[in-house]
């Protein structure tokens, strides 16, 4: 499938001194939904920021459809919407009178979608934003930007604010823009991960600026496991390690692993030591999340081990 965004070797520091963003590569294909997840800080904001042309990048490269957005001409920036995560819409404004002013300056806008929007969701056409709550002021800025029906969508915590039936219809609404015409591309940032298993196709860690790990969902539901065994003894043996992790930590007698399991007998090993007791748990993807980030350090995203890059 074509790369439709890309990010290479990609910097951002501030003035501050803050790294955002630090050699940070990603791809994302036609058609997929990709979701970005990572800590607070991590950078998946200013990513966004540089990929929608609100941010120049220090060193590297970042592009949507083969093109730099913050020089493309207006006919290829209309072609990608874009939510930030603080968006406010002019609060004087009624949603009827944001899709007027809109409607000029997208060739494919598609009032009627908007307008379906509108009734799916409950939210008012005739009064102005600042009298709607948080919540469908949201619903209000996602419909609008899904009526320009862009065929690349860029989300930056898009559900936050919602209840738990306007994040499954907004779920629904995106996989209906994926099936729309010739289809888009989506690249997201979220903390609701429960949300993401339902959605997306891939899956990337970010971490100081860069991404740590990445994969398929799917790939990452069948094979990710938490394996914790127990000694007998006070502490493991001093060579011990649990095949397939990508990180452990020990706790006097007991080590646990987010491991990597491709096939049953890959812990036929461990299964048989003298005393030792083994438990393998299925995690979300949220259960992974927070074992990722159970230690302080940054594993290697092609080996697993300690990374001594920056972060």
């Amino acid at each position: 499938m074509e790369a439709v965004i890309q990010l290479r070797s990609l910097n951002k520091s501030f003035r501050n001194g803050t790294v955002a963003v630090s050699n940070l590569n990603l791809t994302v294909r036609q058609g997929e939904v990709y979701g970005l997840i990572g800590r607070n800080g991590a950078g998946k904001t200013t990513a966004l920021r540089i990929l929608m042309g609100l941010l120049r990048a220090d060193k590297g490269e970042a592009t949507v459809l083969g093109w730099n957005l913050w020089e493309a001409p207006r006919e290829q920036r209309q072609r990608v919407a874009y939510l930030s995560q603080s968006q406010q819409l002019p609060d004087w404004m009624t949603l009827r009178d944001l899709g007027r002013y809109a409607a000029h300056f997208y060739d494919r806008w598609d009032g009627d979608l908007l307008r379906q929007l509108q009734h799916r969701w409950e939210l008012p056409w005739t009064e102005s934003i600042s009298r709607m709550s948080g919540g469908n002021q949201r619903l209000a800025a996602i419909a609008l930007a899904l009526a320009t029906r862009p065929e690349v969508v860029l989300l930056d915590e898009p559900a936050a604010g919602l209840d738990p039936i306007a994040r499954r219809e907004l779920n629904q609404c995106l996989i209906d823009a994926l099936l729309f015409g010739d289809g888009c591309t989506i690249l997201l940032s979220t903390h609701l991960l429960a949300d993401l298993e339902r959605l997306a196709t891939q899956v990337g860690i970010m971490d100081h600026g860069r991404i740590v790990a990445e994969g398929a969902v799917e790939d990452w539901q069948r094979t990710m496991r938490r394996v914790q065994v127990v000694f007998p003894e006070d502490r493991p043996p001093a060579d011990f390690a649990i095949p397939g992790a990508l990180r452990s930590y020990t706790l006097g007698p007991v080590v646990t692993a987010l491991t990597r399991v491709t096939d049953e007998a890959q812990l036929f090993g461990i299964q048989s030591l003298p005393g030792a007791r083994v438990y393998v748990f299925p995690l979300t993807l949220e259960e992974l999340f927070v074992d990722w980030f159970h230690n302080t350090t940054t594993p290697s995203p092609t080996t697993g081990k300690e990374s001594s890059q920056p972060g």
